[in-house]
């Protein structure tokens, strides 16, 4: 009888590494899982057969005959779980470093920068899968087109991926493409500055190989200063015109996409650049675009009743300044004569501190008639002490010094919506926290 190989994820619950769960249960491994706390994820995993204990870490969570544990960057290295998966005799990877294994293994198509890395690259691998490229896909979301899910095993040799950049975890990558969408600094409490992370981006370039292939954002300044020399291919794509095929395809994208925004057609040109590099006809990748629905907690939108009266609710994760402008910004442009309400979620006490005045602009700027900011959502395990001590959302709200925006507790936020919507708003849930949960609640 054929060994079954067992492989067991701490941290399964984690929206990349949940995937990778899925990509080896796919493959027909015996898959098992831990966590903190119970999700929308730990409850998908569990009805495909993946088991997973919940609460405390402990060894005793451990298959005693694992053959590989995988664990999320975020679980410390003093995790008991991990102590005893280090000490077994099973072989033990990061998140990072498996994926990286199988970006060895296939033609990687890899999808980083700031913003934009779930959304390109779920256009892209929907894109491969409707040209019959039958692709596998790893991304950072959840997909309407795979099934609500987050990952699609296919049979060909093509993998597309989302580079995540934090703990410089994409330099574990070896991509044939390596698309590169924009550039701000983030992730401060990791790379200290914009130097330190410009750098990493330029060295995952160097991971290409010399027929590789890099994608570049045209109308980003950074991405321009970055790929201004190099042994790779560089093809680039801008919103105004794309100068290679003299097409002016932004304007035709903006007709048949089903997501807003200029920043979804900066995504989807650089999709439709790859497709034109693996030879995909045009007619597929403008079908395969505008079939395109949106991703889990990407201005994803639904219908909702409160007090016996309809609103538009939109779901979204963003939660970088940039991010929160392009988003409110599409809402706007979407919905140009309802008022707009908003309840954000600032994501990291160290993003929200690096980036305050990021923040405060954003913010003023805001294009909505009423922003409620709740409490910062505290990611466990790279938080600083002294830095939670500097910031909060209350300083935040006292310096955008706006009428329209005002603090609340997460616990407040329905009564509060119940008591002032009057009908026919639309409400956007906003963050990359826990936030997306108010929504269940409508």
């Amino acid at each position: 009888m054929k060994k079954v190989n067992k492989v067991h994820f701490i941290g399964i619950g984690g929206i990349g590494v949940s995937a990778l769960a899925k990509y080896y249960l796919t493959k027909g491994w015996q898959v098992s899982g831990s966590d903190l706390v119970s999700s929308e994820i730990t409850e998908s995993l569990k009805r495909l057969g993946v088991k997973i204990r919940i609460g405390r870490h402990k060894a005793e969570n451990l298959p005693k005959d694992a053959d590989l544990v995988i664990y999320s960057p975020a679980v410390q290295k003093s995790n008991p779980e991990l102590k005893s998966a280090f000490s077994s005799q099973s072989r033990v990877l990061s998140y990072p470093q498996a994926l990286g294994e199988l970006t060895k293994k296939y033609f990687t198509i890899a999808v980083t920068g700031t913003h934009g890395k779930s959304t390109t690259a779920s256009m892209l691998g929907l894109l491969l899968t409707k040209a019959g490229l039958d692709p596998t896909v790893i991304v950072g979301t959840k997909m309407k087109e795979f099934g609500d899910s987050n990952c699609r095993a296919g049979k060909s040799k093509y993998l597309v991926i989302e580079a995540d950049e934090h703990f410089a975890s994409f330099l574990n990558y070896w991509p044939k493409i390596i698309v590169l969408t924009r550039l701000e600094a983030d992730h401060l409490d990791y790379f200290k500055n914009f130097k330190n992370y410009i750098s990493a981006f330029k060295k995952f370039i160097s991971h290409l190989p010399e027929n590789g292939v890099l994608v570049a954002n045209k109308d980003d300044k950074n991405i321009r200063e970055l790929t201004g020399s190099g042994k790779q291919k560089i093809y680039r794509f801008t919103k105004s015109i794309d100068y290679s095929v003299k097409r002016p395809d932004a304007k035709r994208l903006k007709k048949v996409l089903k997501v807003p925004g200029e920043h979804n057609i900066s995504n989807a040109l650089a999709a439709l650049k790859v497709a034109r590099i693996l030879k995909i006809p045009d007619k597929v990748s403008f079908r395969a675009l505008s079939e395109y629905k949106g991703s889990w907690r990407r201005f994803e939108e639904k219908t909702i009743k409160l007090n016996a009266k309809n609103y538009k609710l939109i779901n979204d994760y963003g939660h970088h300044p940039t991010e929160i402008k392009a988003t409110l910004q599409a809402a706007r442009e979407k919905y140009p004569k309802k008022k707009i309400w908003c309840a954000y979620q600032p994501h990291q006490y160290q993003r929200t501190f690096y980036l305050f005045k990021d923040f405060v602009k954003a913010f003023k700027e805001a294009p909505v008639d009423k922003l409620i900011i709740t409490d910062i959502y505290d990611v466990a395990g790279r938080e600083n002490k002294e830095i939670k001590k500097k910031v909060n959302s209350e300083k935040l709200v006292k310096a955008v010094n706006k009428n329209s925006v005002m603090y609340l507790p997460k616990t407040k936020i329905l009564n509060y919506l119940k008591k002032n919507l009057q009908g026919g708003e639309v409400l956007i849930i906003m963050g990359a926290g826990d936030i997306y949960e108010l929504s269940k609640r409508f």
